[in-house]
């Protein structure tokens, strides 16, 4: 009995944590450019992540999906033509009195919405007419083309928003989510440690005028620091020279459960809806070069970031291999213990660092093309140096 005990609470363990995020939604009012931003910071236990476009709806839309969904049934973030952009991150304190058996449905629901929203109002309105049960215990994160950015947390009867343009309930302009809800049953849940990292950095980051894309893609997306013991592992091994040097990561932000990180920057008045710009790190966001794409670039994509039927896009597993260089360690709990080493140097070798030299080059180029109001042959062509550069890095690394 007592063994059978231990194994449900493993798999339970296993199954929360396997849906865990750490996510954001930033008003356009605090953020320089003036564009809105949603952040999501995935955790799963499909490593394995690639881009797609789709046709199928009232809207085209690009979202990432897990490789091995090859009709492409569920999506894990994402924007569409109409400038509407969403993603989640899994609550697990509410529904806890519910025992209806039809749960699950995030992946299916996100990509509902990108077929048929194009505003805040009218992603509202799908909620209140989804029948109840819903099969939802998330936190949903949007925005739209129009300047509206909020978190939905909803459970299988209510929704409750949090507007990030509201003073009232984001006086700093930005509201963040990991893996509990507010309106959900106190003390209960999951990433209370990582909620508190990310208002610590979120909260210095904009205190300094930095609250912006790049910042949130390589600081936050790669972030090295532990609010409980006062630690930014980033700044200390930078100072160290390459070894083996073990960190416990799993409390972090990013942790071996990170498969992905997705940011989408909304338009400004306007721009075109078409041109929100959807940042992709497809795979282990340490390892992982950080790419743009936009709805009008029509239906291609980079070509390093999608795959046919069931396979693996290709970043993804480069990003995959490298992430095995940092968790060297493969039996009993050693997934939880980083080589940062191999991340961040004194000889300015880490992985990190490398791929940071070169989204130098990305961020700029991509600021100049969004600045000349790109035709779908520029973004095209944009996309071809994307994979080029890509490529040469990873045949470094």
């Amino acid at each position: 009995m007592k063994h059978l005990l231990l194994a449900l609470l493993a798999m339970l363990i296993s199954n929360q944590s396997g849906y865990a995020c750490t996510t954001a939604v930033i008003s356009g009012k605090y953020t320089a450019n003036g564009r809105p931003i949603i952040w999501k910071l995935r955790d799963t236990e499909t490593f394995e992540n690639k881009m797609r476009y789709f046709s199928d709806g009232k809207y085209d839309y690009i979202g990432m999906i897990n490789s091995n969904d090859a009709q492409g049934e569920q999506v894990w973030g994402g924007s569409n033509a109409a400038g509407f952009a969403i993603m989640n991150s899994a609550s697990f304190n509410v529904n806890m009195d519910d025992t209806t058996s039809f749960k699950d449905q995030e992946g299916y629901f996100m990509k509902e919405v990108l077929m048929t929203c194009a505003t805040l109002a009218d992603f509202e309105k799908l909620i209140e007419e989804r029948p109840v049960p819903k099969g939802l215990a998330a936190h949903f994160g949007v925005l739209d083309a129009q300047g509206g950015v909020a978190f939905y947390e909803v459970n299988n009867r209510t929704f409750t928003k949090f507007d990030a343009n509201d003073p009232a309930q984001a006086p700093n302009g930005y509201i963040i989510r990991t893996n509990y809800s507010f309106t959900g049953k106190k003390d209960v849940g999951y990433g209370f440690i990582r909620y508190q990292i990310a208002q610590d950095i979120f909260y210095q980051a904009d205190a300094m005028g930095q609250l912006n894309s790049r910042t949130i893609i390589q600081d936050f997306s790669r972030c090295l620091k532990h609010s409980v013991l006062d630690k930014d592992f980033r700044e200390e091994y930078s100072t160290v020279p390459k070894g083996p040097h073990f960190i416990n990561s799993g409390d972090m932000i990013t942790r071996h459960g990170s498969s992905s990180t997705l940011l989408i920057e909304g338009v400004a008045k306007g721009e075109s809806p078409e041109l929100s710009t959807i940042w992709t790190m497809i795979g282990f966001p340490n390892t992982c070069i950080a790419l743009p794409v936009w709805m009008k670039g029509g239906n291609k994509l980079p070509a390093v970031l999608v795959a046919d039927d069931d396979n693996n896009c290709p970043l993804n597993t480069m990003a995959l291999t490298l992430k095995d260089r940092c968790y060297p360690i493969k039996r009993s709990a050693g997934y939880k213990y980083l080589n940062v080493s191999e991340l961040i140097n004194s000889e300015g070798t880490g992985i990190i660092q490398e791929l940071e030299k070169v989204e130098e080059d990305i961020f700029l180029k991509t600021k100049e093309l969004l600045e000349s109001s790109p035709n779908e042959k520029q973004i095209a062509d944009f996309y071809n140096y994307l994979d080029s550069i890509t490529l040469l890095t990873y045949n470094k690394l």
